[in-house]
């Protein structure tokens, strides 16, 4: 009976140790607020059966977080009020086909750019008098509020035309095709993704690729976690990883590397 005992006493403590140490475990690892655009396919959108967010960024940011050693604690808002969630501490984390750029750098950190974009203009299938931006002169632009596209339209044409900053991506492309406006304005992989669905036979993207841009993960000034995701994306581009996640939402090799 003592051994019994003994024996029984010694499982109940190897089962409540090993509790403990997964318990410790997860509490040592952290769970950090991160924010996204819920629209910006395909790189963030909402699945519609599951309710979760899916797309390019979400299958980056859960690998780098696993990779760094942080959880996910993922919330959605207007791309508008990103940077300055992430300026203010609200939020740690963005990830939402940011642009990097001189002037957001100065307010917030950004990881190792993720992602070669550019801006491109989208027009109804029915134009021909469209080819680049001097074309836009006199027109009604759509493009996205707080977005580089709307800076780049002010810079290159200011008053010389009628530009129209929406809060989404949807509605932009809705007063295209609504003939509300001329044309549209905006990132080159978004523009491209919507021509080739939604936008399929009614829409064509025309014109070169405008100011070579680059996509970075946004972090709040001083985040410890901007030499752990920089780690996890070198890691990643390594080991294939990067290039399995930018097949899987783009059809296509990365030319990045």
């Amino acid at each position: 009976m003592k051994l019994t005992i003994t024996k029984s006493a010694l499982t109940t403590a190897i089962t409540l140790g090993l509790a403990s140490m997964a318990t410790s475990a997860m509490a040592e690892t952290p769970t950090v607020n991160v924010v996204t655009d819920p629209s910006f396919v395909p790189f963030e959108m909402m699945d519609p059966e599951t309710g979760e967010m899916i797309g390019f960024d979400m299958d980056i940011i859960n690998e780098v977080a696993d990779r760094a050693g942080f959880n996910v604690n993922l919330t959605t808002m207007e791309f508008a009020g990103i940077i300055p969630a992430v300026q203010t501490g609200s939020q740690e984390i963005a990830i939402a086909g940011v642009t990097i750029t001189e002037e957001r750098a100065e307010i917030v950190d950004f990881s190792d750019p993720y992602y070669d974009s550019g801006l491109q203009i989208i027009v109804r299938a029915d134009n021909d008098d469209v080819e680049t931006i001097d074309d836009l002169a006199g027109l009604k632009i759509a493009t996205r509020i707080g977005s580089t596209s709307y800076d780049f339209l002010q810079e290159q044409l200011g008053d010389n035309a009628d530009i129209t900053p929406y809060p989404g991506n949807s509605d932009m492309y809705m007063a295209l095709l609504g003939r509300n406006v001329d044309a549209a304005f905006y990132d080159a992989p978004n523009v491209a993704y919507f021509a080739q669905t939604r936008g399929e036979g009614r829409t064509k993207v025309v014109g070169p690729l405008y100011e070579g841009q680059q996509y970075g993960i946004v972090f709040h000034k001083g985040s410890q976690w901007v030499e752990p995701a920089n780690e996890a994306l070198a890691a990643m581009r390594e080991d294939g990883t990067y290039d399995e996640i930018y097949e899987k939402w783009f059809g296509e090799a990365s030319s990045e590397d």
